[in-house]
């Protein structure tokens, strides 16, 4: 997930797909396998943990009007026990049933506008999910299983036929059909029914190294295209009773080293609707040196177009390849050298609101209109940092993801995603900048 790479900026012509006058010349790919929905899709994180601190609600999508413009909104995370199976339950650091549905929400914080009663079977954010889908009927729920802190078991559910499908029905029973716990009023058969269109696939990474704690097996690779086999064959089995498609995605690295570890590439995507590329997280904050997270071309170091190009070769059908977009920086501070800070020694990850080295989107654009830092550009690479003389911050602006769309377009790629929603501005720019970039 956080390759090291010194980097290098672009020296080949990227000049054809950096003028927005292009974004006219290439018509939309095709419809992409049962997934109902033309391609280029339009997919955002919302997480779980963002409805605390960052007091982020459902709600705040249909106020942003970031709701209409999506496709398909992930919800980030499920979580796989020891036992193997989908977890729910009240247990802390690795399931939190009360945001997910036992949370009563007031009128003002509803998508409805009226607030949850006491003896409702879903409240929550899976209630939330379901008034905005049905205010946004274009609009479909993922549940997202893994990321970085929850895969830590996948490779033991996968193991076996048997672990395979337990795990898989596990899932399809708890987010599909909705089962969900009893805890007083909250839960029961059916509770949460209708919520979710699909399940998305965080396993982070098979056959890799991932989280300190996460297991993984060099015979991760192929369990991993038999997992997604068997979800796919559960999911359209279950979908037949429904007269209903419902879509199955993944979250897929960028290193080539992490691609041949863990990923039969024609194999599994001829049961993923579509996958999302790891678009960010090329350099992070905990390495020593200033660098770029998610440029759009690079020699000799990881990029969105190496990342496309890796997977297309390895037989990845790019209608089916999803552009990962950062809504958030990567930051140092201590920096020496001068210049523009780029490729400088670092002391330490940059002070922010929510933690060190890592900002949202909102927080870095309003120190970029305040004046405190200068706005720098590699304009071949397509990619953006601030520096003040000290702390550097890389990060997508708007005039980044435009350029970032008009390369999803151009090269018949099935859409952008993003990571995560809560980092947009109030008013939803950045979902809005790309929206209106793939719809020219």
């Amino acid at each position: 997930m956080r390759p090291r790479l010194r980097r290098r900026l672009l020296t080949r012509a990227a000049v054809a797909v950096s003028s927005l006058s292009l974004l006219g010349a290439f018509a939309p790919a095709a419809s992409a396998h049962g997934g109902g929905h033309d391609t280029p899709r339009r997919v955002g994180y919302f997480t779980q943990w963002g409805v605390y601190g960052r007091d982020f609600q459902v709600q705040d999508l249909k106020k942003s009007g970031a709701a209409a413009r999506l496709t398909h909104l992930n919800y980030a995370f499920g979580n796989a026990s020891p036992d193997g199976k989908c977890l729910m339950g009240n247990v802390p650091g690795e399931s939190d049933p009360w945001a997910d549905y036992q949370r009563p929400l007031d009128a003002e914080n509803s998508v409805d506008g009226v607030a949850d009663t006491d003896t409702q079977a879903l409240a929550g954010n899976f209630n939330q999910l379901r008034e905005l889908k049905a205010e946004n009927p274009r609009l479909k729920a993922m549940i997202s299983l893994g990321g970085w802190s929850w895969s830590t078991h996948f490779s033991d559910a996968a193991r076996t036929p048997a672990s395979r499908k337990a795990f898989v029905a596990s899932c399809v029973d708890l987010y599909i059909k909705g089962n969900l716990p009893e805890d007083g009023a909250r839960g029961g058969r059916g509770a949460a029914a209708g919520v979710f269109d699909g399940i998305d696939i965080d396993w982070e990474w098979p056959g890799s190294e991932g989280d300190t704690d996460t297991v993984y097996r060099p015979e991760d690779k192929r369990n991993f295209t038999a997992l997604v086999a068997e979800f796919r064959k559960q999911l359209d089995a279950y979908g037949r009773t429904k007269h209903k498609h419902y879509e199955l995605s993944a979250f897929v690295p960028t290193a080539p080293a992490k691609i041949d570890a863990g990923f039969e590439v024609r194999k599994i995507m001829k049961d993923f609707d579509f996958v999302n590329l790891q678009g960010y997280d090329f350099h992070v904050s905990g390495e020593k040196t200033t660098a770029q997270q998610s440029a759009l071309y690079a020699r000799d170091d990881f990029s969105v177009d190496g990342t496309v190009d890796a997977w297309l070769h390895r037989g990845a059908p790019a209608r089916k390849l999803v552009v990962g977009m950062p809504f958030y920086g990567q930051g140092w501070t201590g920096v020496t050298g001068g210049g523009d800070g780029l490729g400088q020694p670092a002391a330490a990850p940059a002070p922010a609101q929510w933690a060190d080295g890592y900002a949202d989107y909102k927080e870095l654009k309003a120190w970029a209109d305040s004046g405190t830092y200068e706005l720098y550009r590699d304009r071949r690479g397509g990619h953006a940092w601030l520096f003040d003389g000290t702390t550097l911050w890389t990060y997508d602006d708007p005039q980044v993801l435009r350029l970032k769309s008009a390369y999803v377009r151009a090269k018949g790629l099935g859409g952008a995603m993003f990571w995560s929603l809560d980092g947009d501005t109030p008013d939803g720019e950045l979902v809005r900048t790309v929206d209106r970039a793939l719809s020219h």
